[in-house]
């Protein structure tokens, strides 16, 4: 913890005095320091990057028609080049020169931060400060649960009760699945899921995965695998349950290279697989909105801790021993 300077916006940019940041495994990976941080994180600076705030100033060039001072403001923290072929074809968020706010710039782990204008996403002012923080994440699961053919009267496989997947599980229940299967080794987590929508969970290191979903599914397996854990046993376990021409959506991210049956997996399944990176800018985040704003969602269930920013080692412990879900932190409380 250190007092910084508050920082100006500079042209096409805001000021934004934060009002709630919650942690991302990303996060967590810069917290403990390991090779991957050491090697990719430019120490010292400010990290963080899923937040809520006030617009506080705005800088040079800023159009006040996409946002202005006093916006209630969320953050798109992907940072695209906006001049590579992915970003000239509607795909900035697939931008080659991708940085990552918090990551690759600084980020949103103070009382005030500096986010590019076109990266901001106006909230409506009554929607709490807690759960507009969590909308950044929450699209990563919309995108999972939406892409290719979508979940509506299919059977899903959700691998991993983390945050992101407890929010899939919803995304899953409001747009129709017919049956959602989750799973997970950590028993609370399990608990979770159920009271968000599962129809069924299952422990791997207690229940025999691939056999407990067939049974499920009248011996088909699931239509859907939505993957959040990154854990190479559950990305086989997910791959064995999926049904013949099925579809995969794979967000969780191993820690390193797996190994993998892709002939059986894959080629004789004719299955589907999808790469899943962040939000598509900016269809998912009216998607995020409308569910958001609808009610078929509750971000408020995933929520473990509220506490101010300055308790930041007892939230991030508390990630690290499994204990927390999703941790809100509140950096202008003391």
């Amino acid at each position: 913890m250190i007092d910084a300077p508050e920082p100006t916006p500079g042209p096409g940019e805001v000021l934004v005095k934060v009002m709630a940041t919650s942690i991302c495994g990303t996060d967590m990976h810069i917290y403990n320091w390991d090779g991957w941080a050491q090697s990719r994180f430019p120490a010292p600076m400010v990290f963080g990057h899923e937040m809520t705030g006030e617009v506080v100033a705005v800088g040079q060039g800023v159009n006040p028609d996409m946002v202005k001072v006093g916006d209630h403001v969320s953050a798109e923290t992907h940072l695209a080049c906006g001049h590579c072929y992915q970003c000239r074809t509607g795909r900035k968020h697939i931008c080659q020169n991708l940085r990552i706010l918090g990551v690759d710039a600084p980020g949103i782990f103070a009382e005030y931060a500096v986010i590019p204008a076109e990266n901001a996403w106006v909230n409506d002012p009554e929607m709490p400060w807690e759960i507009a923080s969590l909308q950044e994440p929450f699209g990563n699961a919309v995108q999972t649960v939406l892409a290719g053919p979508g979940v509506s009267s299919r059977t899903v496989l959700v691998t991993g009760c983390g945050p992101i997947g407890l929010m899939a599980i919803q995304v899953a229940r409001a747009s129709g699945a017919s049956l959602i299967i989750a799973t997970d080794v950590n028993e609370r987590r399990l608990a979770l899921a159920r009271s968000m929508g599962a129809d069924l969970t299952i422990n791997p290191l207690a229940q025999d995965v691939v056999r407990t979903v067939r049974d499920a599914t009248r011996g088909n397996g699931v239509d859907a695998l939505l993957e959040f854990s990154g854990n190479q046993t559950a990305i086989r376990q997910g791959f064995g349950a999926l049904t013949y021409g099925g579809h995969a959506s794979m967000l969780g991210i191993p820690a390193g290279a797996i190994e993998f049956d892709l002939a059986n997996d894959i080629v004789f399944k004719a299955a589907t697989v999808i790469g899943i990176s962040g939000r598509k800018m900016f269809e998912t985040w009216y998607q995020v909105r409308e569910l958001v704003t609808s009610g078929k969602v509750d971000l408020g269930a995933v929520i473990s801790h509220h506490v101010p920013l300055s308790h930041f080692e007892e939230v991030f412990e508390a990630v690290r021993a499994g204990e927390a879900i999703k941790p809100v932190m509140l950096p202008q409380e003391r």
